[in-house]
């Protein structure tokens, strides 16, 4: 059901940065297109038989609920995703392909959470939700265990955060190995919630605006429990990058490695290429979060910097 997934050299990103060298995590090659299948699974797999009989429910802004699906039709449970107006119709169809009954509601996440929250009631749903959660976020920590298993003496990890169930179990498995490793949060210009809330001292609440990076937006949840903190006390640095970084580097990755990744599998690379990190000398990783992307848009992006490449 989980693939562990391979580490690869970007030599060429290394001698760019000045970095000793960059690995990138290949999470865009895990079963459904993302890590989300981890976290959804260790959840999932926990749950008792009368808990799988009654059905399991999320809010999602597509990859996660695509992994709810996803084990939902592996274990044989019936499984609803709750998504925002705001997520991509395609997002929703492949929920949909997989088995999964798909509720759209709202013009947010935390639109989509509070229709997610009235479900659970309504139905006596078993909540998986997308980040605060010990199991969800221990699951994503198996990355950390992954990447450290073959580089042991890797100095930094880059790791993209929107609710931060994929950061904290990083950072916290890392810190538990190696207390000197530097972890690094990179955010979106366009929804940096997580920054904010660490700014503030406390969960709040920031406008989605529309992203390449699609999946990194929404909230925290104003009464986050595990998240926030976890974030605050293992990241070392927290960064934000642009909607042309990330386009930046979802182009590297197609030009120099022939991957296909999402926006925002791509903001470590993006905040690699405009030197936004202190590497010189480092052993780095930085993982590439998925793969789920619209074939048209994607076309698109890469078209398009073709061709500002070819005005320059």
């Amino acid at each position: 059901m989980i693939l562990q997934t391979p580490l690869l050299a970007s030599t060429e990103l290394a001698e760019k940065t000045g970095a000793r060298s960059v690995y990138l995590k290949l999470e865009c090659l895990q079963n459904t297109g993302a890590f989300k299948v981890r976290g959804a699974a260790n959840k999932m797999l926990s749950l008792t038989n009368e808990e799988k009989r009654r059905g399991v429910i999320t809010f999602s802004t597509g990859n996660h609920g695509k992994a709810v699906a996803y084990v939902a039709g592996k274990i044989g449970i019936p499984s609803t995703i709750c998504l925002s107006e705001h997520v991509a119709p395609y997002r929703a169809e492949a929920i949909r392909k997989l088995g999964a009954k798909v509720s759209v509601k709202g013009h947010s996440q935390d639109e989509a959470e509070k229709n997610y929250q009235d479900l659970t009631v309504s139905g006596g749903l078993v909540p998986v939700v997308p980040f605060d959660d010990p199991m969800i976020i221990a699951g994503q920590g198996t990355i950390a265990l992954e990447i450290l298993y073959e580089l042991p003496d890797a100095d930094l990890l880059i790791v993209p955060i929107s609710g931060g169930g994929l950061l904290s179990g990083i950072a916290m498995t890392a810190k538990s190995i190696n207390p000197g490793i530097h972890i690094v949060g990179i955010s979106i210009e366009q929804s940096p919630a997580m920054l904010q809330s660490l700014k503030a001292g406390k969960p709040v609440q920031v406008e989605e605006k529309d992203s390449i990076a699609d999946s990194l937006l929404g909230g925290i949840g104003s009464d986050n429990r595990y998240t926030f903190s976890l974030v605050e006390k293992f990241t070392d640095e927290h960064l934000l990058v642009s909607e042309k970084e990330i386009k930046d580097g979802m182009f590297y990755i197609f030009d120099k490695h022939h991957l296909i990744i999402e926006g925002a599998a791509a903001v470590g690379v993006g905040a690699l290429l405009s030197q936004k990190i202190h590497v010189k000398g480092k052993k780095v990783v930085t993982l590439l979060s998925g793969s789920s992307i619209n074939s048209n848009e994607y076309i698109r992006i890469i078209q398009d910097k073709l061709t500002n490449e070819g005005k320059q």
